[in-house]
């Protein structure tokens, strides 16, 4: 048994950062690091201090930057690959061997977890409130809302099980 798409290129799901998620998170990380910043030139105690919290607060003002172009895109699944708006590769859907969803899963918030198989393993990526991938193991979902990584979920566990069924032969 076999999924017919019509195009491999045709998007199936699509899952974005969600407008209020975004903007907690920016104002959140922005905001701590200009009272960090702050902190830094009106109450320390010593230099080392003062170092401290301006590395510190511009990192959190760096990440709120990072995080805001990261959640400015989506990401698309096709019958052939999961991947972002802006061409990234995240995953062959051949390439996927395992989705977990479950409430213990390491995963994002609203997500779900990939496990792909041992020869398709790339390089370290994260994407803040969008998806990560370390080794075999991708997370997608953070900032997304859950409906749309729940759909998108389940069409790549359909994917998986057509994919594992045994064919009129008996072989996978």
């Amino acid at each position: 048994m076999t999924l017919d798409f019509p195009d491999t290129d045709t998007v199936l799901a699509t899952a974005r950062a969600s407008a209020g998620r975004r903007l907690i998170g920016l104002v959140s990380l922005g905001f701590l690091g200009v009272f960090l910043i702050y902190v830094a030139f009106t109450s320390t105690p010593g230099l080392g201090w003062q170092l401290f919290l301006l590395v510190i607060g511009g990192g959190a003002i760096w990440m709120a930057d990072f995080m805001r172009r990261s959640t400015a895109g989506t990401i698309e699944l096709t019958a052939a690959v999961l991947r972002s708006s802006d061409g990234t590769l995240i995953a062959r859907v051949e390439d996927i061997e395992h989705i977990d969803r479950g409430v213990f899963a390491f995963k994002p918030s609203n997500g779900f977890l990939l496990r792909t198989k041992k020869e398709t393993g790339a390089e370290t990526v994260w994407r803040p409130g969008l998806w990560w991938r370390m080794g075999r193991r991708i997370g997608v979902g953070g900032m997304t809302p859950g409906n749309q990584t729940k759909y998108m979920a389940e069409i790549i566990s359909t994917m998986i099980a057509v994919r594992n069924q045994p064919d009129e032969t008996g072989r996978l």
